[in-house]
């Protein structure tokens, strides 16, 4: 079958890896990604290793899911045991660098009280070295801020951390990606190549247009082996839906989560793709739905759950720019997406508050997202504004209603909107779940529950609505598809206070004549 024509299987996954964990902004960004190896993935593994049995029972107790365990068999401690000397010996000089890190924090908020920064360089870390900037901000507050591009290009090295895995989907849902590395497996095709390979922008350009083995096994540099396990992927079929495209008027289609496809028989637009690749489950939009060619994929913050790298790397030399939100440039707590994302081998548009992108189905503007960001000076994040087929769609995220105000003057630039996506995950995880690593000061727990990843609850969410004068308002999933636990790792029942607000906001839409809904699965608007 070398040198037949070939697909890509409909029910293929990736698995991007660095140092074998899943890979997700803060451990693809230089700088995060330092600080989360050495506060958290290197005290995990040796957390484990002294009680894998505790990790394993923890990893399938319910009431504990979503938290940090290693979901990986007793019988193969030994190999945990060598990743971490792995990690320990080739990435000391990331584990430097975040020791480093914490040092500078402490010698600044030690140091600096208002008086010249200059004195305090020399006593800077030597990993450190060229790579910072001390400031004050305009209330004397000093911070470190971190020269993000120039880290990029030093470390090109670590580029060796990246691989990916290849197989397919079984429905099984898959160990927590935030706290369970991927070790080798039979079922599974090891690539030890970057994110950027352009060999695998060639194997998932064989979604839609056929290839042949050999010409698969030549951009993949795979040996016999490899190659063996590789032709196991490939089908003889497209399995391609035949509805992908439109022809006329406008479509949206809910992937699931906050994904959404939006056409015009001119284009296409995604956003925060997140898709699942099990086409026989039924009852859900897959990568076989996606049209051929996206024009913009627009990504709102960089949460694991909305800039999800398994997707996007299946949908490389489809796309043709990723839109993101700027960041601060050298804030600890608030990596670029851009340069993470150039590094990928992606085409990316960087874009602030009130922005516009055209496209070929009409217009995309940047508008701001407030809140959801445990109080972290994060500006990475953004809602945006899409005009297709003569309507007004507001993609809100997970963007707060805590100051209805924000959404008065968008609507005062922009008009009113039709239809609104928001997001309601109103009581978040604390602050220490997602960015634990990156805190060189401890918090209380009290204070850490005190600062939430939340959206809106039913009254924010109503007087968003409210102020943009949408007709419709539909609330996305929060993890409640069966399909994307492996990320979200989230469990709710009927008396879950999000679900009960999400109830009571659709009592207020229907009150008040907005055409509401819950989404879940799948749905598709037509006009």
């Amino acid at each position: 079958m070398s040198d037949e024509l070939k697909f890509l299987k409909s029910k293929v996954i990736i698995e991007p890896l660095v140092d074998r964990f899943f890979v997700w902004l803060h451990t693809l960004a230089p700088v995060q990604a330092a600080m989360n190896l050495a506060f958290l993935q290197v005290p995990l593994l040796e957390s484990y290793l002294q009680s894998p049995q505790v990790h394993i029972d923890a990893s399938n107790n319910p009431e504990l899911r979503g938290g940090y365990f290693v979901n990986i068999e007793e019988e193969r401690a030994e190999e945990v045991r060598a990743l971490l000397a792995a990690i320990k010996r080739d990435r000391a000089e990331m584990l430097r660098f975040a020791e480093g890190v914490a040092e500078a924090e402490d010698l600044v908020r030690a140091n600096a009280t208002g008086f010249d920064l200059t004195p305090l360089y020399p006593k800077l870390p030597e990993a450190l070295g060229g790579l910072v900037e001390l400031a004050y901000d305009t209330s004397n507050q000093a911070q470190v801020r971190y020269l993000e591009p120039l880290i990029h290009k030093a470390w090109e090295q670590h580029r060796s951390r990246q691989s990916v895995q290849l197989s397919l989907e079984t429905g099984v849902e898959r160990p927590f990606i935030l706290s369970t590395p991927r070790l080798p497996s039979p079922d599974v095709l090891e690539l030890p190549i970057p994110f950027d390979h352009p060999g695998l922008e060639a194997l998932f350009r064989a979604r839609v247009e056929p290839t042949t083995l050999n010409a698969l096994r030549e951009a993949l540099e795979l040996d016999d082996a490899q190659t063996e396990q590789l032709a196991g992927l490939l089908s003889d079929t497209c399995s391609q839906a035949p509805d992908r495209h439109i022809e006329d008027g406008g479509r949206i289609r809910y992937f699931g989560h906050a994904c959404l496809v939006l056409q015009t028989p001119q284009g296409s637009i995604v956003t925060d793709p997140f898709i699942s690749a099990d086409s026989t489950a039924g009852g859900r939009y897959t990568l076989d739905d996606l049209p051929d060619y996206i024009d913009l994929v627009l990504i709102t913050h960089g949460h694991q759950d909305h800039i999800v790298l398994e997707t996007m790397l299946q949908m490389r030399g489809r796309v043709g720019a990723i839109v993101v939100p700027r960041s601060s440039r050298g804030n600890l707590s608030d990596p670029s997406m851009a340069l993470a994302l150039r590094g990928c081998g992606f085409t990316v548009i960087e874009v602030d508050d009130f922005d516009e992108v055209p496209w070929a189905g009409g217009r995309v503007v940047a508008t701001p997202f407030l809140g959801e960001h445990c109080d972290l000076d994060i500006r990475a994040k953004s809602t945006y504004w899409v005009e297709m087929a003569g309507k007004q769609v507001f993609i809100g995220a997970d963007s707060s209603g805590i100051d209805p105000a924000l959404y008065r003057h968008i609507r005062a630039y922009l008009g009113k909107a039709d239809i609104a996506f928001v997001g309601m995950e109103c009581d978040g995880a604390p602050l220490t779940w997602l960015y634990q690593a990156l805190l060189t000061k401890p918090v209380t727990t009290k204070m850490s529950r005190s600062r939430k990843l939340s959206g809106s609850n039913a009254e924010q969410a109503a007087d968003i609505i409210t102020q943009l004068g949408a007709d419709e308002a539909y609330v996305y999933a929060m993890g409640e598809e069966s399909w994307l636990g492996h990320v979200m790792a989230t469990t709710y029942h009927e008396d879950t206070y999000q679900l009960q607000q999400i109830a009571e906001f659709m009592k207020w839409c229907e009150a008040n004549d907005v055409t509401g809904g819950h989404l879940l699965n799948q749905q598709e608007w037509r006009w």
